[in-house]
């Protein structure tokens, strides 16, 4: 009985602490927040180099943007939401911004830069969105 309490009573404290941290760890996009999509259409013989994307050009991206950029993600397109159809993007990177004017004030000064970039990960010209959370 005392040894069921016990072990009752670890396995309650990990589920705390596991729990617990995964939510310390997980930023929360908010209502009128403005999202950046990057999406890189799939077609045949185009490239996507996801490690530069990764470790070389957002970092680059994310130094622009500054105090203005809440978060940040990079998503690899694995399948289509349709079962044995093409996969429409082999990318999307996304940023989160407070302010679309300081997004657009810290990219506009480093548009070059960032378009030259693209010929070290990608062959794809992307599609770009810019939209408002509101959920």
């Amino acid at each position: 009985m005392k040894l069921r309490l016990i072990l009752s009573f670890f396995l309650l404290a990990t589920c705390f602490t596991v729990f617990g941290q995964e939510k310390q760890n997980t930023v929360t996009v908010e209502k009128g927040l403005i999202k950046i999509s990057i999406m890189y259409p799939y077609a045949e013989g185009k490239t996507f180099n996801m490690e530069y994307y990764e470790t070389k050009h957002m970092p680059m991206v994310v130094r622009f943007l500054g105090s203005n950029l809440v978060k940040y993600t990079i998503e690899k397109g694995i399948a289509s939401g349709v079962p044995n159809q093409p996969l429409p993007f082999m990318a999307i990177g996304t940023f989160y911004v407070k302010s679309l004017s300081e997004y657009q004030a810290a990219i506009a000064p480093n548009i070059g830069t960032i378009r030259s970039d693209f010929a070290n990960y990608t062959n794809v010209t992307p599609i770009i969105l810019v939209s408002e959370v509101v959920k």
